[in-house]
C-alpha cells in the first residue's frame, strides 16, 4: 500500500494533500455518480484551490485511480530496508501492510477505489495501470534485492503478483463478508494461507 516512515517532512505533507484530494474525489464520485463530478467540487472537498488540484492529478479520473510516483519511490526504498533474513513474501507483506501507518485509512482509500472500479467500468485502464505501477517499482526492488534480473527471472514478479492478489483477495472477502473481525486479521489469514503454499480448505462433512 502506501507507506510513509521514510518519506520527510515536505514529502509528507504533500503526500498528504495528495491522498485528501484522491479521498474527497472517490468519495464525492460514489456518492454523485462519475460524470457530473467537476475538478471545483474535489478540491473544495479537500479545502486546496484549483490550481492545487491540477498540481497532483491532470484530470478527475487520475485523482480517482491514480498513484503518486513519490510512493514508488518510497515502496522500493521500504522493500530494500527490510531485514536481510526476511523471505521475499514477508518483506513484501511489511511493505505492502506492516509499513503503513494507518492500515484502516489505508484499507478505507483502497475500498473506494475498488468500488470505483466495480461503478464505473470505464475506470478500469487506469486503475489497471497504476497498478502495473505499484507492481513493477516492487518487481525491480525485489530483484535487486535477491541480487536477481527480472527480466530473465520471474519469480520477483511471480512474487510481486502473488502478494498483491493476496492483498486484494483478502480486502475484497473481508468487505464482501460485512468486515468481520478486523482487516488485519483477514490480511493476516491470507498471507499465512499463502505462505502455506496454499493449501485448501478442509471441506465441512455433509450431514
Amino acid at each position: 500500500m502506501l507507506p510513509t516512515a521514510t518519506l520527510g517532512r515536505r514529502e509528507r505533507k504533500k503526500l498528504e494533500t495528495y491522498r485528501a484530494l484522491a479521498t474527497a474525489a472517490r468519495e464525492l464520485a460514489l456518492a454523485r455518480g462519475l460524470d457530473g463530478l467537476t475538478v471545483e467540487e474535489i478540491a473544495d472537498a479537500a479545502d486546496v484551490s484549483v490550481r492545487t488540484f491540477f498540481n497532483y492529478f491532470s484530470s478527475k479520473e487520475e485523482a480517482l485511480v491514480g498513484v503518486e510516483p513519490a510512493v514508488l519511490d518510497e515502496l522500493g526504498a521500504q522493500l530494500a530496508e527490510r531485514p536481510p533474513d526476511e523471505s521475499p513474501l514477508e518483506a513484501l507483506r511489511a511493505v505492502l501492510v506492516t509499513g503503513v501507518g494507518d492500515v484502516a485509512e489505508t484499507m478505507r482509500r483502497w475500498s473506494l477505489r475498488t468500488e470505483l472500479v466495480r461503478r464505473h467500468p470505464s475506470l478500469l485502464p487506469r486503475h489497471l495501470a497504476a497498478l502495473a505501477e505499484i507492481e513493477g517499482a516492487l518487481v525491480r526492488a525485489l530483484a535487486a534485492r535477491l541480487g536477481t534480473d527480472p527480466v530473465t527471472d520471474p519469480f520477483p514478479a511471480v512474487a510481486v503478483a502473488a502478494a498483491m492478489a493476496t492483498l486484494r483477495a483478502a480486502v475484497s472477502s473481508w468487505e464482501d463478508a460485512g468486515r468481520p473481525g478486523s482487516v488485519d486479521d483477514a490480511v493476516d489469514s491470507a498471507f499465512a494461507t499463502l505462505a502455506a503454499g496454499l493449501p485448501a480448505p478442509s471441506r465441512r462433512r455433509r450431514r
